[in-house]
């Protein structure tokens, strides 16, 4: 038996307990079935919605505080980040703010927390074993949970410009904006950069969702997954700010995170998010191969 095979390890398909996969094909609707049930698990758990609760939060404390500093007025934008300062201008920064507010910790951090659970979560409840016995393969199970992390990504990331969008139209006014270089852009264009600036913001977690993956294909503890993703995503962040390590700082998967805010110039500075796109295809064929390479060699007991 190949190691996509259907298989559980020295226990074995059919073992005490455990049904029989011999004969079932692999079907694609397998792998639809499988995603949309992991999809629905994932986002089914309190803590998934405390942490998707958590990042809304972020951008609704941010414009609250601004607008009490400030009084709705134009007049105490003139200190703090470049977004900051113009979130009373125009609510549309305010989705810019949240997400620059949240991409260095949170966002990572729950995303970590989900990548960490994908396969230890499973193995230490004991329900891997039964997961692997279905006709899917472990292949395609270990893709399946890593497109539903990646979907968490891309939801968590919406969540956040989604939920500042609403306070940033409550609080303040909308309406033609000006980019970082100086120039007016239609409130129409504001709203197309801004779903860039979304994608680009949930692309650059793909590379952490892969580490996370990887790791929690070492462990059979779900919390030690998480707590090792979010340890390695914290030391990252240090040696990213440490200028004696600014050789290897272009390659550490945080380091051109904020590169989004290129999309807010005109014309659009392309490099540095080019640069953040090729870092974390990287990390996940790295981390992704490290993945797929444990997973398919590993035994399965519970």
């Amino acid at each position: 038996m190949g190691t996509d095979d259907v298989g559980t390890g020295p226990a074995g398909p059919g073992a005490a307990g455990v049904p029989s996969a011999a004969g079932r094909e692999p079907r694609w609707t397998w792998t639809f079935g499988l995603f949309r049930s992991e999809l629905v698990m994932t986002f089914r758990r309190w803590r998934t919605v405390a942490l998707l609760g958590v990042l809304a939060a972020v951008p609704l404390l941010v414009g609250i505080a601004v607008r009490i500093e400030t009084g709705g007025g134009p007049g105490g934008a003139g200190a703090g980040p470049a977004f900051i300062a113009q979130v009373t201008n125009n609510g549309l920064f305010l989705v810019f703010t949240g997400l620059a507010a949240t991409l260095p910790f949170f966002l990572p951090m729950a995303v970590g927390v989900v990548a960490g659970d994908a396969v230890a979560g499973e193995s230490g409840a004991g329900t891997l074993r039964y997961l692997l016995v279905a006709p899917a393969g472990r292949t395609r199970l270990l893709l399946v949970k890593y497109a539903a992390v990646l979907t968490f990504c891309l939801v968590a990331t919406l969540v956040v410009a989604v939920s500042a969008l609403t306070v940033g139209a409550l609080l303040f006014p909308l309406g033609d904006l000006t980019t970082i270089s100086g120039t007016r852009i239609s409130f129409g264009e504001g709203l197309v950069r801004t779903a860039l600036i979304a994608v680009a913001v949930a692309l650059s977690l793909v590379g952490i969702a892969a580490l996370g993956l990887f790791v929690s294909t070492l462990t059979h503890s779900g919390i030690a997954a998480m707590a090792t993703t979010v340890g390695l995503l914290i030391t990252v962040q240090i040696l990213d700010q440490i200028p004696q390590l600014h050789a290897i700082q272009p390659y550490l998967f945080s380091h051109h995170w904020l590169s989004f805010a290129d999309l807010m110039r005109e014309p659009v500075y392309w490099d540095d998010l080019v640069r953040n796109a090729g870092v974390q295809a990287v990390y996940a064929a790295v981390f992704g191969s490290a993945a797929w390479a444990r997973f398919t060699a590993k035994d399965v007991t519970a």
